[in-house]
């Protein structure tokens, strides 16, 4: 028996699919609990607060970052994230198993307090594809779009820190190897 519920970090390029492949996750018989970031943009359409983030001012999120409260927390394109350490601690506490979608930086910081979380890293089949969604998604503009794919380079090339990565060329190819992967983590 598990003395602790098992932590799953995933990460992806923006644009790569990461939120859709975690909603399908939450939703399966994996019996994840999702681990909700704060952050300090604004919510896009249809997020919800409490379910997709909890969105504060900086000023918040400052307060609470001095004071301790994230496990980790990363600038990403002019907003900050962070997950809340208390919240992560608890569910792992009551053995259940987390999965916590966040970018590179914030993977690094948790690889230091939890080596034996699986990382998981999502990306595209190639850049241009990536662009292709990142346009058709209508979120961002020309320069945005650059910049993200700038970092995204980055991102691909670091990948190798983590245990797996999987190429979403299909939305339902991607959650299977996912949906496995898990599952043999969480058996293990």
């Amino acid at each position: 028996m598990q003395a602790k519920g098992q932590l799953f970090i995933i990460s992806a390029p923006s644009g790569c699919g990461k939120t859709t492949l975690e909603r399908m996750l939450i939703d399966s018989d994996l019996n994840l609990k999702k681990s909700i970031s704060v952050t300090t943009r604004k919510p896009r359409k249809g997020e919800e607060e409490g379910r997709d983030y909890y969105f504060i001012s900086e000023k918040e999120f400052f307060k609470k970052r001095d004071n301790g409260e994230f496990l980790e927390w990363a600038k990403v394109f002019d907003h900050y994230y962070a997950s809340p350490k208390d919240k992560i601690e608890r569910y792992l506490n009551e053995k259940k198993n987390i999965l916590l979608s966040i970018d590179i930086q914030g993977a690094k910081q948790i690889k230091k307090i939890y080596p034996d979380a699986v990382y998981i890293f999502i990306k595209p089949p190639s850049l241009k594809d990536l662009e292709a969604r990142l346009k058709a998604r209508g979120t961002d503009n020309k320069e945005d779009i650059e910049k993200r794919l700038k970092v995204a380079k980055e991102e691909i090339r670091q990948s190798k820190m983590y245990d797996y990565v999987v190429v979403n060329d299909k939305i339902d190819r991607a959650y299977q190897q996912l949906k496995e992967i898990i599952k043999n983590n969480i058996e293990r």
